[in-house]
């Protein structure tokens, strides 16, 4: 009989296993548990598990970390949890079980939080007996040592009980919320309820917004090893140089700094040469680095904690920049540093988007720069052609967090202490764009840093790296 692993079925690569070799693996095995510390945030976790119970009085919530999700045949991409989860844990990067699933069971005075997950592989005649050996996705010899039951509670602060029970806990006719879309068998066991699944969604969102102190040490944390990474890709920007592929040579400098420090990237590094700059996302990184030209390098670590930096530097490649490239550079430093000047606890959210782009619009004016033709007001916004985005948005679990918090709370809420957000205006001008002066076409730039703010303005994280030209040209040197 062909062999078959715990989830996917054998391969034409399997060999079978005799029932006298499964004996042998069953035997002879010291017993490795062992007690766990909690992780760093798990009391900053159980502050925010009490706020999701008050919340929601009398419902069941439940959050999935989600599934492993694959990349090719039997190969399958490194899991990350989904964020409210991670949230709502303090989950470690490679401590995370795929298939873990949160549950909020309500009582009469508020929640019982049980963690349904994956034990450690069982090393015992039963049905599972063979997965730590056989089991390609989930077995221990194969992708690692799951913690016991116990080692989970431990670490996490919450109790732990096998995900095969899950199916019957969710029984019953309670009210339940869902973050649907993560976990095939909870959509499946738990009827769909669009306005109450937004609404959840929505609240875990509105949950990241403010920062706590565990929160923000992560991200400077995260963002002090993304300026690592930037200082490692100007020592080796001469290296690049010398390639074909010189981008390749750019973003596997910084991720392995990523993978050196944290648990990976927060978003595929963006190293963009050239009039690659002109694509906001370029993610490619298949062409060269000239001397003479720009690179934009837009790049995040992702801390163990899955915190991730973001930071955008745009650096000529040669150490110097050329006249036209300064007067852009210049134009964006102006603008970031508006935005900048405008971040304080109590200030509109849009604040210091308007202030940056206006000083690009009247800078753009001062060119002789006028999309459509003729003089263009401000709030007309038709100079989009040339910066495309906004200049900011919210940081932390995710590269672009809270996403699903509601308008007026995010968009068009106000900046409180404990928010953490990027500043990053841009200039990009396309090398087939007729409106601007043929020098300009192919120049991309954008300046990005991370800020906290505090209750008297705004703290940079990533303060370690120079914004303004002279300031760059002079670190270039340096390192070089």
């Amino acid at each position: 009989m062909e062999q078959r692993d715990g989830s996917r079925g054998a391969r034409s690569h399997d060999r079978r296993t005799p029932a006298a070799v499964a004996e042998v693996f069953r035997q002879g095995w010291a017993d490795t548990d062992r007690r766990l510390p909690p992780v760093s945030g798990a009391a900053c976790a159980a502050e925010r598990r009490a706020a999701v119970s008050e919340r929601f009085p009398g419902e069941r919530i439940v959050v999935p970390a989600g599934g492993l999700k694959t990349r090719s045949n039997d190969f399958d991409y490194a899991f990350r949890p989904h964020s409210a989860f991670i949230h709502l844990t303090a989950e470690q990067g490679t401590s995370a079980v795929p298939d873990s699933v949160l549950v909020f069971e309500p009582t009469g005075s508020g929640h019982e939080v049980t963690l349904f997950t994956r034990p450690r592989s069982p090393r015992d005649a039963g049905p599972s007996g063979a997965e730590f050996y056989s089991d390609r996705q989930h077995g221990e010899f194969w992708v690692g040592r799951r913690r016991t039951l116990q080692e989970t509670a431990d670490a996490l602060g919450v109790e732990a009980v096998a995900r095969e029970r899950m199916e019957w806990a969710l029984g019953g006719g309670v009210p339940t919320r869902v973050v649907r879309g993560e976990d095939a068998l909870v959509d499946a066991l738990i009827p769909p309820s669009a306005p109450a699944e937004a609404e959840l969604l929505a609240f875990l969102s509105e949950l990241r917004l403010v920062k706590d102190a565990w929160e923000i040490d992560q991200l400077r944390a995260a963002v002090g090893h993304t300026v690592a990474g930037f200082h490692d890709v100007v020592g080796e920007l001469p290296q690049a140089t010398r390639l074909a592929r010189g981008e390749r040579w750019v973003e596997g400098t910084f991720n392995r700094r990523a993978r050196l420090e944290g648990y990976g990237l927060g978003f595929e590094t963006i190293a963009a040469a050239g009039a690659h700059a002109c694509v906001l996302h370029w993610m490619h990184n298949d062409g060269p680095v000239r001397d003479g030209e720009l690179l934009l390098l837009d790049a995040g670590v992702e801390a163990d904690s899955f915190y991730t930096g973001d930071v955008t530097r745009t650096l000529p490649v040669g150490g110097r920049f050329s006249e036209v490239q300064r007067r852009v550079y210049d134009l964006v430093f102006a603008a970031q540093s508006a935005g900048i000047a405008a971040l304080r606890p109590g200030a509109p959210y849009g604040a210091f988007h308007d202030a940056a782009t206006r000083v690009m619009a009247e800078g753009l004016d001062a060119w002789g720069l006028r999309p459509g033709g003729g003089a263009i007001p401000h709030e007309a916004g038709l100079y989009r052609r040339y910066t495309v985005c906004g200049t900011g948005h919210m940081l932390g679990l995710d590269c672009h967090d809270c996403a699903a918090a509601r308008g007026e709370t995010y968009p068009g809420g106000v900046l409180e202490e404990g928010h953490v957000l990027t500043v990053e205006p841009g200039l990009y001008f396309q090398p087939d764009d007729l409106t601007v002066p043929e020098e300009l076409r192919g120049i991309g730039v954008r300046i990005e840093d991370d800020f906290v703010i505090t209750a008297d303005g705004a703290l940079c994280l990533s303060s370690g790296l120079p914004r303004g030209a002279d300031e760059v040209e002079a670190w270039m040197d340096a390192l070089r």
